[in-house]
């Protein structure tokens, strides 16, 4: 199960670093659960807190104006790497509900809608307006896969169709698929029938 999507409006909150691997936003050290909750401490760790385990000052996600940003606004490729479900797990535990890049790595763009983490794509004149306005309220519109600039300027983006069915209606693949169990059963009664 995860929390239904429709409308998100949020400050965003801008990490414009390229190829940003799935290590990076979860060291591979902190991989020792299964459970999807508690990991947002450990998000992008080795970069939020220095070798004394103090927070570095000059992280984004430590600055006091990114604090319940919903929206994280990436470098390309972001999401590239090892395949691993704790990095979009972190970044929801975390708070995040959106990440925006010009480029999301494949297998963790389907790891993230999955787990109901909206991963957008977004053309290079919009991520480069984010990119130089970082703090800008957005409004993002799952229903009609449109994101909403504070200039007024709308962009459309793409969601794979399945993946935003899921996300609307608040439920992962196999949630939709046991919901779907009469459906199945009535299935295999008449294969049944014809053997």
């Amino acid at each position: 199960m995860i929390e239904p999507f429709s409308v998100l409006r949020s400050r965003t909150a801008v990490l414009p670093v390229e190829n940003v691997d799935t290590d990076q936003i979860i060291p591979a050290r902190f991989l020792t659960t299964t459970q999807r909750s508690g990991l947002g401490r450990h998000l992008f760790a080795d970069w939020r807190r220095d070798a004394g385990n103090q927070p570095r000052t000059d992280f984004v996600l430590n600055r006091p104006d990114t604090a319940g940003a919903r929206i994280l606004v990436a470098g390309h490729n972001f999401g590239c790497g090892s395949s691993r479900e704790h990095a979009p797990w972190a970044l929801l535990d975390y708070g995040f509900r959106v990440v925006i890049s010009t480029g999301i790595a494949d297998i963790f763009r389907s790891n993230a809608l999955r787990n109901g983490l909206l991963a957008i794509e977004l053309d290079g004149d919009s991520h480069a307006w984010l990119l130089a306005n970082p703090g800008a309220e957005l409004g993002v519109d799952l229903r009609s896969c449109e994101l909403q600039f504070p200039t007024g300027e709308v962009a459309s983006f793409e969601v794979e169709p399945f993946a935003r069915h899921c996300m609307l209606h608040g439920v992962d693949p196999l949630g939709w698929l046991i919901s779907r169990e009469a459906d199945i059963a009535r299935f295999e009664e008449a294969r049944a029938c014809r053997a």
